[in-house]
């Protein structure tokens, strides 16, 4: 038999090692305030895919991240990339398809996309000439309409990736409002890049509280602190990226705002040629932020 006094210093060393194992097993990238969970758009990799997918993949696991958003399959079916994603544990949420085949091939991307497992499929840039306008906006409000309901039928859920140039002023307000008022909030979703909504001048945590629901995913992308917004091209340097929490973003009060509207998927974007080193303190960063 064990004294009271034993029995008590064991309840409270045992307490301490499940409480240690829960902090351990937490999911990497989450932390106290921010729960994600985080996931990577695997474009972030895309020179170290040319070179050797499978050795890629392998880097990717290695982050720990469990969650993945496509950019192609890099020259594989898409049976293939998704038995080595399956290999590995990660999870293809979503992917990125070219509005052109929205147009002509909707049912080829909606196979492509249950072949894959996803859940959302998008697109991340209207073409346009000039500057984006009133006609070619209203030509992907109709476009997204009509794919979102089709893609809707095999169970699959449309959106649009902001990229900066949606801003163009429209009346009392700009393009992006045009865009996600007269789509239909049944069948389009939207994705909230946060660098194309920063670079513009535009404030995030604005714009998640005015569409709330309507953003269901987020790109998570910083943006070097000298760098200069206003600019409404959707262009700019790649090395502008920076590791999250390193540039200009206030995340705190994204990652806050955003949960609180709802957003359902997080997925950290890195175009710099240093991407592969940032991942691990964006990570790390998105561990410890606080609100």
């Amino acid at each position: 038999m064990f004294s009271n006094s034993f029995k008590t210093v064991a309840f409270f060393v045992c307490a301490s090692v499940v409480s240690f194992l829960k902090i351990d097993a937490a999911e990497v990238g989450t932390g106290a305030n921010f729960k994600g969970p985080i996931g990577l758009q695997l474009y972030t990799l895309r020179a170290d895919f040319t070179r050797n997918v499978p050795a890629t993949l392998d880097k990717v696991r290695d982050y720990g991240v469990k969650e993945v958003e496509l950019a192609g399959t890099y020259n594989l079916s898409p049976e293939k990339f998704k038995e080595m994603l399956d290999a590995r544990g990660l999870k293809p949420i979503s992917g990125h398809f070219s509005y052109d085949r929205y147009q002509t091939d909707v049912e080829g991307i909606a196979k492509e996309a249950k072949t894959l497992g996803l859940q959302y499929v998008g697109c991340a840039w209207i073409p346009h000439k000039d500057d984006f306008d009133e006609a070619e906006c209203r030509d992907a409000i109709k476009n997204f309409n009509k794919a979102g309901e089709a893609l809707a039928k095999h169970g699959l859920k449309f959106f649009y990736h902001t990229h900066g140039y949606e801003f163009t002023k429209y009346g009392e307000s700009d393009l992006l409002d045009l865009l996600i008022s007269q789509t239909n909030p049944k069948f389009v979703n939207f994705q909230m890049d946060v660098f194309w909504i920063v670079y513009p001048g535009k404030d995030p945590v604005a714009l998640l509280k005015k569409y709330g629901s309507r953003w269901s995913l987020i790109h998570v992308k910083d943006m070097k602190k000298s760098l200069k917004t206003g600019v409404m091209t959707g262009q700019a340097d790649v090395t502008n990226d920076v590791a999250v929490g390193t540039g200009q973003m206030n995340w705190a009060a994204i990652l806050n705002q955003a949960k609180k509207s709802g957003v359902k998927h997080y997925f950290i974007e890195d175009e710099s040629p240093d991407a592969a080193a940032h991942i691990p303190l964006s990570l790390k960063y998105l561990e410890g932020v606080r609100w």
